[in-house]
């Protein structure tokens, strides 16, 4: 199970950091991603991180402005937002991907969390 958190009402230019706890299984076996559907879009890719957190995957739009990071021992990865634009505004998914796949395609994932909204005010 994915508990995503954090979400929330950031203006522009803010900042937000979300988290996604995982429970149940062995948090390290995962390698863990984070996307984002907006209102009438498809779910994109946000970020991603391999099981030891060593290896990183942003879409060229994002790099730079959005962190990906685990911690294994809490069995939680984040993503710390900054320079928050309003086209950031969208429900925000944290993923798992059994085989460590670190990419942008959303099938690769099997478990996924419920969702948090971020919302940026222009």
């Amino acid at each position: 199970q994915l508990q995503a958190s954090g979400g929330g009402l950031a203006q522009a230019g803010g900042s937000l950091r979300l988290s996604c706890v995982a429970s149940g299984r062995t948090f390290s076996n995962y390698a863990m991603g984070w996307f984002r559907q907006a209102p009438g879009k498809e779910r994109e890719i946000v970020a991603c991180i391999s099981r030891s957190g060593g290896n990183t995957y942003y879409p060229a739009s994002l790099k730079g402005r959005f962190t990906i990071s685990r911690d294994n021992a809490k069995n939680t990865v984040y993503l710390q937002m900054s320079s928050l634009k309003f086209e950031d505004t969208a429900v925000y998914y944290c993923a798992a991907s059994v085989l460590g796949y670190v990419g942008p395609l959303s099938s690769s994932y099997e478990y996924w969390g419920q969702g948090t909204q971020v919302t940026v005010s222009s």
